[in-house]
């Protein structure tokens, strides 16, 4: 497929302006358009509280690159995200500038 991949925090909205929240390694087209996540497929939207929907649900979800001081979410919450183990090295390094934590 020739997709790149790339750390990225993804939120479930599903209704809610607040939901689960996940640190994540995603493949993704040329344009970001569509992204792809452990046999998931994202899409693209315009809406207020999300920026993707999953193709098979139509579930809403806020996708964007995690920030280095870890307020990734698009509303202020006290829930930290979940972080795959696969990344966790890497963001906490590369993208948080911190030594390594555990999940």
């Amino acid at each position: 497929m020739g997709h790149k991949t790339r750390i990225m925090y993804i939120e479930r909205k599903a209704g809610n302006l607040i939901g689960p929240a996940r640190i994540v390694r995603i493949t993704y087209s040329k344009t970001l358009a569509t992204i792809y996540y452990r046999g998931q497929e994202f899409r693209k939207t315009q809406g207020f509280k999300a920026n993707y929907y999953d193709v098979e649900t139509g579930d809403e979800y806020w996708i964007s690159g995690p920030r280095r001081d870890g307020h990734d979410a698009l509303y202020a919450t006290n829930i930290a995200p979940e972080i795959d183990a696969e990344v966790s090295d890497e963001y906490w390094t590369q993208i948080r500038k911190r030594p390594k934590k555990s999940n």
